[in-house]
């Protein structure tokens, strides 16, 4: 629902983000090893992107983070450009024509 995104308040940083970190917990809790699960989101706030993931690798050592900007290309498949430093991916609408939107990809070691 992409239009969510206009009914939302600064307040409801404080709930997405707890709401956010046991989805990813739970994805985890759930991949088998070797298994991958991507965590994205349609926002570049930090509460709700890298603070996400950086809180919830802080309780894992079953974890490792994976470089995602090689799965951006074009349709000629070429990598895309200024997906940031990495390993996570962020977009945003002046650079890449998208909505601003964070990915970042994490596989189960054990």
């Amino acid at each position: 629902r992409p239009e969510a995104r206009w009914r939302r308040q600064p307040g409801d940083l404080a709930q997405l983000g707890p709401l956010q970190r046991d989805l990813l917990r739970s994805a985890l809790d759930a991949v088998a090893p070797g298994g991958l699960v991507g965590y994205a989101t349609c926002s570049p706030h930090p509460a709700e992107t890298t603070f996400v993931v950086r809180d919830v690798l802080k309780k894992r050592d079953d974890v490792e983070v994976v470089d995602a900007r090689d799965l951006f290309r074009d349709a000629s498949g070429e990598v895309l450009h200024d997906l940031g430093d990495g390993p996570a991916v962020q977009l945003w609408p002046h650079v890449h024509g998208t909505d601003a939107m964070f990915f970042t990809l994490l596989r189960k070691t054990s």
